[in-house]
């Protein structure tokens, strides 16, 4: 691979407004209430200032192209599958129905690695979301790209054992089973075209896949939502999480949430128990 010390630092900007109309189709997606005042739930942020990269410079896995040129924010590593690995966010202010956002994402490091599945690279970016010209939403994504899948590998993840998830060690557990209607409806909030989300010929035979994989931010954000109907809305003032395996569309899913002293544990699995994402709250 080439050095990326030249993407270290670079920095996209972009503007957005959540109008009434996102609103109600974020809101609906998750099937809540419209809030009265039009304060937003934990999450919205990730449906804000989403890709506006032209259909024709998106790459083939539906994510948009990236090059050496200045424009290309994220660097041409040739490693073909990229993943949310993981986020780091702090809430400071709400937002409000009606917003105008700015945002602005900084390039905080690049890492290579070599792995059990063969060279890994980690991108780390900085987003800060501002609403009405405050900052509320500071987060630390990390990105990591892969190689691509060896064409008879096993599909993964495998199909549920006969295992159960232990509600038993948990406060408070909400079963779901996300469907193709669920992971359709985020992709298009979040203006995201990788094809993992609602293709399945291409997530089965390129990428490995048992099935449709739902998306890590959509977990993530039906964890916030426990968190809220637990300890209110807006209440959580940092949230991270980190994805540990796929979750598939169609498959049982579990959210969990428990007191870990300070802060909370929360975390989504399998029928079997298979641990999908990892959190943590305070």
């Amino acid at each position: 691979m080439s050095d990326w010390d030249a993407w270290i630092g670079r920095e996209d900007r972009c503007s957005d407004r959540l109008d009434e109309s996102l609103a109600e189709r974020w809101l609906g997606t998750f099937d809540l209430p419209m809030p009265h005042p039009a304060i937003m739930p934990q999450g919205i942020h990730f449906a804000l200032c989403t890709p506006e990269a032209p259909t024709a410079k998106l790459g083939r896995d539906g994510h948009p192209q990236r090059d050496e040129s200045e424009d290309s924010f994220l660097p041409p590593i040739p490693l073909p599958r990229r993943m949310w690995a993981s986020s780091a966010i702090d809430f400071i202010a709400p937002i409000v129905t009606g917003a105008v956002i700015q945002r602005t994402s900084r390039i905080a490091s690049i890492t290579e690695k070599t792995g059990s599945s063969g060279s890994l690279a980690f991108v780390e970016i900085e987003h800060e979301t501002k609403a009405n010209g405050t900052l509320s939403v500071r987060e630390t994504q990390t990105l990591v790209y892969r190689e691509a899948a060896v064409p008879d590998a096993p599909l993964s993840p495998p199909e549920p054992g006969k295992e159960r998830f232990d509600k038993s060690v948990w406060d408070t557990v909400r079963a779901l089973t996300p469907d193709t209607r669920l992971l359709f409806r985020y992709s298009a909030l979040t203006f995201n075209a990788h094809r993992i989300h609602y293709d399945a010929p291409y997530a089965r035979g390129e990428e490995r896949y048992r099935g449709l994989v739902v998306h890590g931010p959509l977990i993530a954000s039906l964890l916030l939502q426990l968190a809220a109907s637990e300890l209110g809305e807006n209440k959580l003032q940092h949230f991270e999480f980190r994805g540990v395996s796929p979750a598939i569309a169609g498959d049982l899913l579990f959210l969990a949430m428990r007191d870990a002293g300070e802060g909370y544990e929360l975390g989504a699995f399998a029928s079997d128990g298979r641990q999908v994402m990892a959190a943590k709250a305070a």
